[in-house]
């Protein structure tokens, strides 16, 4: 699709689902500057997709090749670079990267982790900050950062966690940077599904497309809201999901669900 063609990484939209592919299966998928900077502008792009991407109604993010999701920032290409930089030539990369994660929060559509093999340091915050996280049975997933003699809390990693495995088990995840394997992480809460690995992209696949053939104005409102309500108390957040359905009792998927179920057929969507 030309209005979502990358350079960086690979992108395809199939029916209603654009695909993000890491493709440096080599390096196992390490991020550079230009897939850092080019990934947050996409996802940028589709945090605005009712009016700029219409056509995109759920994201697959995966990576290339037999080893692994992502092995974080690439050694060569960005670590050893670092060096060379001032604190604010430091500052502008990681706020880059903390930019990177909060379009994926921000996107519109709903955003699904396919993970396999390695997934660590800044993939496995990219991978957190998902929606959804499917792994397939070989994976590992390690918060590098302190193996670096780096804080556990980048790109957002101490926001994200304890809100997905609670303080106490984040807390054992960002201070030691040790791996965890695909069961652990299932049972955890850090990934929702484990499947072979022979059946993970079809998994995803298929749960991406169910979700594109939903309601997309009312997912993205239950993003918004489940954002949203981190920072509320109960009563607030109750208020403000009576005013986030009312909005959506508004829009024409309601009564198009509703018109649906009595002429028993399925939904078509906006």
């Amino acid at each position: 699709m030309t209005t979502l063609k990358t350079k960086s990484f690979d992108s395809q939209v199939v029916d209603g689902v654009a695909v993000f592919t890491l493709n440096r299966p080599s390096r196992i998928n390490a991020l550079t500057f230009e897939v850092y900077a080019e990934l947050r502008d996409v996802f940028r792009a589709l945090a605005h997709g009712q009016s700029q991407h219409p056509e995109v109604r759920a994201i697959v993010l995966r990576g290339a090749g037999p080893r692994g999701f992502c092995s974080g920032g690439d050694v060569e290409d960005i670590i050893a670079q670092l060096f060379d930089r001032d604190m604010a030539g430091l500052l502008e990369f990681t706020r880059m990267t903390g930019a990177l994660v909060a379009a994926i929060r921000h996107a519109r559509p709903p955003v699904i982790a396919e993970l396999h093999g390695v997934v660590c340091g800044a993939g496995a915050v990219i991978a957190a900050a998902c929606d959804l996280r499917i792994a397939a049975e070989d994976t590992r997933i390690a918060y590098l950062f302190p193996k670096v003699g780096l804080s556990g809390a980048d790109m957002g990693a101490a926001w994200l966690l304890p809100r997905l495995v609670g303080f106490g088990r984040a807390s054992e995840l960002l201070l030691t940077g040790d791996f965890v394997q695909a069961e652990e992480a299932h049972r955890i809460g850090l990934v929702n599904r484990v499947v072979p690995n022979d059946a993970l992209s079809q998994e995803v696949m298929e749960l991406a497309q169910r979700l594109a053939a939903g309601p997309a104005f009312a997912h993205s409102m239950t993003k918004k809201m489940l954002e949203y309500e981190s920072n509320l108390n109960f009563d607030s957040g109750i208020e403000a999901e009576a005013q986030a359905q009312a909005i959506c009792m508004e829009h024409p998927d309601f009564r198009e669900a509703h018109d649906a179920h009595v002429e028993q057929r399925k939904p078509v969507y906006r």
